[in-house]
């Protein structure tokens, strides 16, 4: 977890981005399971997502690509992790809603290496819930670490290995979040879920 390590205003610019997004209807819900057997089950996962691509119109995302090639290239030589792409999505929580206990990596799909989140909202407090929380690996019901989702906060982990739930939020909730992966994007498996 690191706090002010985006360049300048650069999360301001994408919490806007994502505003507008969803403003103009285009997020939607999210789902738990694969493609052939998907399911939306907001008392499990609440949020509704926006994909982006490297394509994607929006200046400040564009601005952000070139920020995580970076990172990508360098957790490559400090880890060895051998990540050769990278999704990523606007997430939003609904005012109440969170996301259960569950680890980021599709059964089947070991390809997502590195979870990626950066928090957005302009203010976040104590008060407003929607805690990142962290569980151990061994006991999957221990609380390891809470964090806040305050803006320009970011939290990179283990992608297969920590297990980790999303608190229900008192007012919406906005990130980026993504995944460094170890497959090319020319060959994602076609059942996979994003």
């Amino acid at each position: 977890m690191a706090d002010g390590v985006m360049p300048s205003g650069l999360t301001g610019r994408l919490y806007d981005s994502a505003r507008t997004t969803w403003e103009k209807g285009l997020f939607r819900d999210a789902y738990v399971g694969t493609r052939q057997a998907e399911l939306r089950d907001s008392t499990i996962r609440g949020d509704t997502t926006f994909w982006l691509d490297d394509g994607s119109e929006i200046p400040a995302y564009r601005e952000f690509l070139e920020w995580a090639t970076d990172m990508q290239e360098r957790l490559n030589r400090h880890f060895y992790l051998g990540l050769k792409s990278y999704e990523f999505h606007f997430a939003r929580y609904a005012t109440g809603y969170g996301y259960k206990t569950h680890i980021d990596q599709h059964q089947g799909y070991p390809h997502r290496e590195i979870t990626l989140i950066l928090y957005l909202n302009p203010e976040w407090g104590d008060q407003d819930g929607g805690e990142l929380c962290m569980y151990c690996l061994v006991d999957h019901t221990k609380e390891t670490r809470r964090i806040l989702p305050q803006h320009d906060r970011l939290v990179l982990f283990r992608s297969g290995r920590i297990p980790h739930a999303v608190l229900p939020c008192l007012r919406p909730r906005w990130s980026l979040t993504g995944w460094f992966r170890t497959d090319d994007p020319g060959v994602l498996p076609q059942g996979r879920l994003r």
